[in-house]
Parts: structure tokens; C-alpha cells; sequence
């Protein structure tokens, strides 16, 4: 498949971008990343590469930070996917579009794994952000005929990931007081419980799906188990050497914090036969090595 990714310098576009050329997918390259919210450049990329599918990565992705920028969220994920659905449907030949939204849409529910038929209940400005680009997804897919395959997927981690996200954070912070031989980490609430993939995993699931997901159906992407952030910091704490304290911090508290995000994702593999295949002992690890050699390099 010819493939066009926006946000293809991020995390998860980095590791798609490997994953598609490794199942010998043509990636379109460009020059620098394209802003979704510039509608004429956007469009005249798209035009010029003429791909087949459109992944669209590209977002306002930081749910805390939507708090204190509702507007700048609103602007890059709902106004950037419109202008992604319109430049796609202007292609020569009109391109499918993957639509990345997030299980941030359910805002938990009861705490049993959420399907895809789980209300919607956005409870951040990024939640909200990302109900309103799927529907605009929804309406592009039934009204205009065009081809966009909505997927949800839960919590993923893994190297490279921005320290902005828990996980990373946690492992950045732990690796910090390793090389210092010890100390003190600042952690937030560890109380929610989180369902957890491996990036590498979720972008398997993203090529399957955009090969084989139905046009305006949504498909959540997870590994249908949860595990509190008290145990990820158990884990990596066990990984790691030297004396290092847990400290609550206040500061790192978010205003509304999701109690449980599980989910079920029963679509997903009965359609494709996707299961996760990497564990999250070997994740975490993984993440936690990265954040040491990143930190060793820059102390040298």
C-alpha cells in the first residue's frame, strides 16, 4: 500500500512508519512535518502523493495539558481531521482514511472493559477533542462516501515515548535517581488502573485496519487487561538499582483522573486475528533502558 501518515515524526508515527516499510508499504516521505490546521498545504500533500490510505496520527495528544489549552486541542484535533478528510476526499482518487481517536471517549464507565458500544462520556477537553474528529470521521465515511476506519486505542507505551506520559515519565524519573545512585521520585495519583499495549503491537493492528476495517466502524486497540500505576512503579522499581523513595506530588495530579479504562476488543480480532504479542514486563524494561541511555549520553 502507498501510505500517507500525519504526525509521522511522533512516537507512534515512528514506529508505524517502521512497521509499514517492514511489511513493504511505500511511506510517503516529506520534507518536514505538515500542520493538519494549514488546509492548502495539507491538501496539496496529499494531492502530490496520492496514497491510498491516510493514516492520521496527528493530534493535540497530552489529555492533562487539555486543560489548560481547550482551545489549541480543539483547533489541532477537530479542525486538523476535518482538513484530513477533506484533503483525502480531494485526492485523484479519494484515499481511506485511518482515524487514530483514543478510549479517552468512553471516560471509563464502570470499570468492565468497555466494547465499542460503550457510551460515549468525554470527560477532558481532549476526550471531547477526539468524540467531535470521530464524528466528522463518522459523517465523511456515511455522507461522503469516503472510506475512514475509526480506532480507539487504550493506553500504549514503549521507547521514545514522551516523558509528558505516565509510563515514560515514571521510567524517566527512576533512571534519573539510578544514575544519581538513589533518591527521591515524584509520582501522581497511582490509583487508576490502565490497560496497557505495546506500541509495536498497536501499529500492527493499525496496517491491519486499514486494509481490512469497514468504512465508518469503529474498533477499539488493547489488550483487555489492567494494571494499576502503583504496580507499573512496583515493576520498574524492581528493575531498577539503588535506594529510591516514592513521593507523592499534588502538582502531579490531574483535575479529573479516569478511575478504570479497560477494554474489549472482540471486533478487532475477530476481525483481523490481532492478538498483542509482546509482554508488559518486556515493555517496561525496554522504556526503562531507553530513559537510561538517553540520560547517560547527556551526563557524558
Amino acid at each position: 500500500m502507498r501510505a500517507f501518515v500525519t504526525g509521522s515524526t511522533g512516537f507512534v508515527g515512528h514506529w508505524l512508519r517502521r512497521h509499514l516499510h517492514a511489511c513493504g508499504d511505500e511511506v510517503v516521505a516529506l520534507a518536514g512535518e505538515v500542520d493538519v490546521r494549514d488546509a492548502d498545504t495539507l491538501g496539496a500533500a496529499l494531492r502530490a502523493a496520492e496514497p491510498e490510505v491516510v493514516y492520521h496520527l496527528a493530534a493535540a495528544s497530552h489529555v492533562g495539558r487539555s486543560w489548560d489549552e481547550p482551545a489549541e486541542t480543539t483547533a489541532i484535533n477537530v479542525l486538523g481531521t476535518l482538513n484530513v478528510l477533506e484533503a483525502a476526499r480531494r485526492c485523484p482518487r479519494p484515499a481511506a482514511v485511518l482515524l487514530v481517536s483514543s478510549a479517552e471517549v468512553y471516560g471509563g464507565g464502570d470499570g468492565r472493559p468497555l466494547s465499542e458500544d460503550a457510551e460515549l462520556r468525554p470527560v477532558s477537553p481532549y476526550a471531547a477533542s477526539k468524540v467531535a474528529a470521530e464524528y466528522l470521521g463518522l459523517q465523511a465515511a456515511l455522507g461522503r462516501r469516503l472510506r475512514v476506519v475509526r480506532v480507539r486505542p487504550f493506553n500504549h507505551v514503549g521507547p521514545g515515548q514522551s516523558p509528558d506520559f505516565v509510563v515514560s515519565a515514571l521510567a524517566r524519573r527512576i533512571a534519573a535517581a539510578e544514575l544519581a545512585g538513589g533518591g527521591e521520585v515524584r509520582v501522581g495519583n497511582l490509583t487508576p488502573r490502565r490497560d496497557l499495549t505495546d506500541v509495536r503491537d498497536v501499529v500492527r493492528a493499525y496496517r491491519l485496519l486499514a486494509e481490512r476495517g469497514e468504512a465508518g466502524v469503529a474498533y477499539n486497540v488493547c489488550g483487555g487487561q489492567t494494571v494499576t500505576i502503583a504496580a507499573v512503579v512496583e515493576r520498574l522499581l524492581t528493575l531498577a538499582s539503588g535506594e529510591i523513595r516514592v513521593v507523592e506530588d499534588p502538582d502531579l495530579v490531574r483535575p479529573v483522573d479516569v478511575p478504570v479504562l479497560a477494554g474489549d476488543c472482540t471486533r478487532l480480532r475477530a476481525l483481523t486475528g490481532w492478538e498483542p504479542e509482546i509482554p508488559l514486563e518486556t515493555t517496561l524494561l525496554e522504556v526503562l533502558d531507553y530513559w537510561r541511555e538517553r540520560l547517560r549520553t547527556a551526563a557524558a
